[in-house]
């Protein structure tokens, strides 16, 4: 059995993508599929893999798996590669489109020229601040400046779920800071019943940050778009920054707008394709 896939990236964060129109796999085999291609030895290498799939909510599906093959909500540069894929691969001709995952439905406004897609703005909805939708376990109703003990020391964090759960804590040096020891002592910790995304944040100035993440499921990557998102957030509600903020990470940049008359969350960034394949299923994958 083979299956078609298109390997695409966004600042760097590389998924697997397979059209769920045409290529078909059962639910139970798709998590052992997923660790398969994203090993980066021995398959295709990835962050994860997203399937592109009809949809009754929205215009089309994304269904998204980490690398580990637990299944994640939300990936906000995952997202803008499907807006992508399914625009310059014709399946829509429209520039403005809706996408679910995980049950939210997003809105996409793409930048179009000579019919490929250069950019992507995605409305990721308003930012969920409640400690038990999070979820993260916390006296008060938001975890915000909050104190936190993980390896060994404690720290403070901000916690914002934009569909999926993240921890933000600023620290004085990205470039040099253990992420490999400190990401799995969060990821793991008990305050975090669904385990949690980390982003570690140095603010650069009242409109810039950078920023290194631990995705849960997949280590460190070089970029994460609701990680952005969540970290934006936290700038505003502990006073680093303004609502309008661009954050570097490894793989580039990503713009981040917290809109004070809607709510909502905006976020723009690059989509792009890196190569078209085939890969064979044994009895055995």
């Amino acid at each position: 059995m083979k299956i078609r896939f298109t390997k695409m990236q966004g600042c760097g964060n590389d998924y697997v993508y397979i059209n769920g129109f045409t290529e078909k796999l059962e639910p139970e085999e798709k998590p052992a599929f997923v660790r398969m291609v994203s090993d980066r030895h021995f398959g295709i290498g990835s962050d994860g893999a997203i399937f592109i799939n009809p949809s009754d909510q929205a215009d089309f599906e994304m269904e998204m798996y980490n690398a580990d093959g637990s299944r994640a909500e939300m990936c906000g540069n995952g997202i803008r590669c499907v807006a992508k894929y399914v625009h310059d691969r014709g399946m829509t001709d429209r520039e403005q489109f809706t996408i679910v995952s995980g049950g939210q439905v997003k809105a996409m406004e793409l930048t179009v020229e000579d019919g490929k897609t250069r950019a992507v703005r995605v409305d990721m909805g308003e930012p969920v601040l409640e400690a038990a939708r999070v979820p993260v376990l916390c006296k008060k109703e938001r975890a915000v400046d909050e104190p936190v003990t993980a390896a060994g020391r404690e720290w403070r964090m901000t916690c914002v779920s934009m569909g999926n759960p993240h921890a933000v804590i600023f620290v004085e040096d990205t470039e040099h800071f253990p992420l490999e020891q400190v990401g799995p002592c969060f990821e793991t910790l008990e305050r975090f019943p669904n385990r949690t995304n980390t982003e570690f944040v140095k603010v650069l100035s009242p409109d810039r940050v950078r920023m290194r993440v631990w995705e849960r499921g997949a280590g460190e990557t070089l970029a994460c778009g609701t990680g952005c998102c969540a970290t934006a957030v936290a700038c505003v509600l502990t006073g680093r920054t303004g609502r309008r903020v661009t954050v570097e990470v490894l793989g580039g940049e990503l713009l981040i707008e917290w809109d004070e008359r809607t709510g909502h969350v905006f976020m723009t960034g690059p989509a792009e394709f890196v190569f078209d394949g085939e890969i064979e299923l044994s009895k055995n994958s």
